[in-house]
């Protein structure tokens, strides 16, 4: 006999039992309702592209996150690590058939090759949401907006989007004189959360080769209690009022107008480590779990698809990162998993009655009750534990009296209470009004 082959899936990966793979499906189904509500339309773009266009414009940090091998054909190529570069790309190759601004989504797995650690893996799903062809203070609020309404639509309202513009922060460095050393100082400034002020300040010193510069850019990144006397200052810093200055006001009094503003906050912090970002950039915290860092991120990139083309496409976005919103959901304990996407279940008590099981399922369905019937005559401890597993909420008994006249018996599985001689609309109306 061969040896059996283990089976397992590499670190970093995951399978989904249906219990987690509903949860998701569930999310990204209301996440998607609110994208098309703000009148986004569905677009795909393939797993591997060639290495270049991934990675010309990127980090060393990106190139160590990719997987990146030969074809069989000898070609380079890499999974994607976002879904944006592939949009940029995308965009320059369909510039002629789109209109513009052009507003896409596209809910889709990534992958990237760092180390597995709680919320993060190497396969995750990304939510994400453009627009390009518009440089417009309109076009950044209406993606924070959207953020924060693709939250409150699967139940997350206790967030914070800090928010920052690098514009500004390129103006400090440029007025400080380590503009070209910016890529690292951002970086830097993008992990003071997750290292701490000594080690950013540590770096920042290494980086600039001056204390002093370093000190003068960790008060810059040091925020004001309220939005207007962040931006004052940071404009104050910068070199006096300029177009993101004003860009930053704009988005602000927007905010206010919708009666939304106390969701946002001004951070200088915030600078987003990826370099092709360009103004507005921020992220979402989970108010009683910041420590699992930001589920929803993104800025604009108004110079991303000027690497595939001529013509400069002006672009803003975000991406929800699925799987680590739902880790940080789990730990907050507001998750719900159902087994199954099932109203009922009609049981199987003889099997010579199948096509009058059938029948009843049939009606059921056409009255918009999801239904399945049990398909063998097992005992009915053994079909309670299958409906128990999925979490369906009704069960169906049609005896042989039944059979008979037409009727059947509805029974809530949580309190056992139990309805007899129901017609099958009766039965539909009672299922889908408990549903309301």
């Amino acid at each position: 006999m061969d040896t059996l082959i283990q089976p397992r899936v590499l670190k970093g990966f995951r399978d989904f039992l249906p219990a987690a793979e509903i949860q998701r499906d569930d999310l990204m189904e209301k996440i998607t309702a609110v994208y098309r509500s703000f009148g986004f339309v569905p677009i795909d773009t393939p797993v591997l592209e060639y290495t270049e266009i991934l990675l010309r414009k990127s980090n060393g940090e990106t190139e160590k996150q990719v997987f990146r091998f030969q074809d069989n054909g000898g070609r380079d190529v890499a999974m994607r690590f976002d879904l944006t570069v592939p949009f940029a790309r995308f965009t320059a190759e369909h510039q002629a058939e789109l209109y513009f601004p052009f507003k896409r989504y596209h809910l889709a797995k990534v992958w990237r090759g760092e180390k597995p650690q709680a919320g993060r893996y190497r396969e995750f799903i990304q939510c994400d949401v453009d627009t390009v062809g518009s440089d417009s203070a309109a076009a950044d609020f209406e993606i924070l907006s959207l953020m924060r309404s693709a939250l409150a639509a699967i139940g997350v309202t206790n967030i914070t989007i800090r928010m920052n513009h690098r514009g500004i922060f390129n103006r400090f460095l440029a007025k400080t004189g380590v503009s070209d050393k910016s890529e690292d100082i951002l970086r830097s400034v993008d992990k003071l959360a997750k290292i701490g002020k000594d080690a950013v300040t540590k770096e920042l010193t290494d980086t600039t080769g001056n204390a002093e510069t370093a000190a003068l850019i960790l008060e810059y990144i040091t925020g004001e209690t309220d939005f207007n006397g962040t931006l004052s200052k940071l404009e104050r810093m910068a070199g006096g009022p300029a177009e993101d200055t004003q860009r930053m006001r704009d988005i602000y009094a927007m905010m206010k107008a919708a009666g939304i503003e106390t969701t946002y906050v001004l951070d200088p912090c915030i600078t987003r480590g990826l370099d092709y970002y360009t103004g507005v950039v921020y992220e979402t915290f989970l108010n009683d779990l910041p420590a699992i860092g930001s589920v929803c991120s993104g800025g604009r990139y108004d110079n991303l698809a000027g690497l595939y083309m001529k013509d400069k496409v002006p672009g803003v976005g975000a991406s929800i990162g699925l799987d680590r919103l739902i880790a940080g959901l789990e730990q907050l304990g507001l998750t719900d998993k159902k087994g199954s996407y099932l109203d009922a279940e009609i049981y199987c008590l003889n099997e010579k009655d199948a096509i009058v099981y059938q029948k009843a399922a049939a009606e059921l369905r056409n009255a918009g009750v999801a239904v399945e019937v049990f398909p063998d005559a097992k005992k009915i401890n053994q079909q309670y534990a299958v409906t128990d597993a999925k979490c369906i909420p009704w069960g169906i008994f049609i005896t042989d009296k039944d059979a008979q006249n037409g009727t059947l018996s509805l029974k809530r599985l949580a309190t056992r209470e139990v309805t007899d001689g129901l017609t099958t609309g009766k039965a539909a109306d009672i299922i889908l009004s408990a549903k309301k």
